[in-house]
């Protein structure tokens, strides 16, 4: 039979351990700048006063701002009803103006209301005798652009500029 060295068991290993890393740690001691002086006070800092006025060329903002000639954007993370800021007849409107798509006048139903995320816009209208036509408008209400209409609104453009919510919407 060989003969094994003796070693220490597992938990006088840890054991052992915890005392070595306890004697590492039990030199630091109180920080000097800590300890009781003489008389067992602690030190105090200083606070030099700070003057109460502020200097002549500061002034305080005003608590109105002025009022906002657009609207401000709604949430880009998720599109939500754009509560008639664009209208679904504006839309529309704009879609015409731009494109051939849409017939110059004649029958065109709103199969989706406008949903809003950051300044983006996506809608869906119906034409009879055709498939649904997704719409993907940007800017304010009175001015849209038409970024892109039809069955397949995906474009680069969409993909890379649209907010995320208007990309969940198109299914894009």
């Amino acid at each position: 039979m060989p003969l094994r060295p003796n070693r220490p068991s597992r938990p006088a290993a840890a054991a052992a351990a915890c005392l070595v890393g306890s004697a590492l740690l039990s030199g630091c001691g109180v920080p000097p700048e800590l300890q009781p002086t003489p008389g067992g006070v602690v030190p105090q800092p200083t606070v030099s006063p700070v003057p109460a006025s502020l200097p002549p060329s500061f002034t305080l903002p005003s608590l109105s701002a002025p009022p906002s000639t657009t609207a401000a954007p709604f949430p880009e993370a998720v599109a939500g009803p754009c509560l008639g800021k664009p209208s679904a007849d504006q839309v529309v409107a704009a879609v015409r103006r731009k494109t051939s798509i849409l017939p110059g006048s004649g029958s065109v139903t709103v199969v989706q209301q406008p949903v809003c995320a950051g300044t983006w816009q996506y809608t869906v209208v119906s034409i009879p005798d055709r498939e649904p036509l997704q719409v993907v408008t940007k800017g304010a209400p009175a001015v849209l652009e038409v970024v892109t209409a039809g069955t397949d609104i995906c474009t680069i453009e969409v993909r890379n500029f649209a907010p995320p919510g208007i990309r969940i919407a198109a299914s894009c």
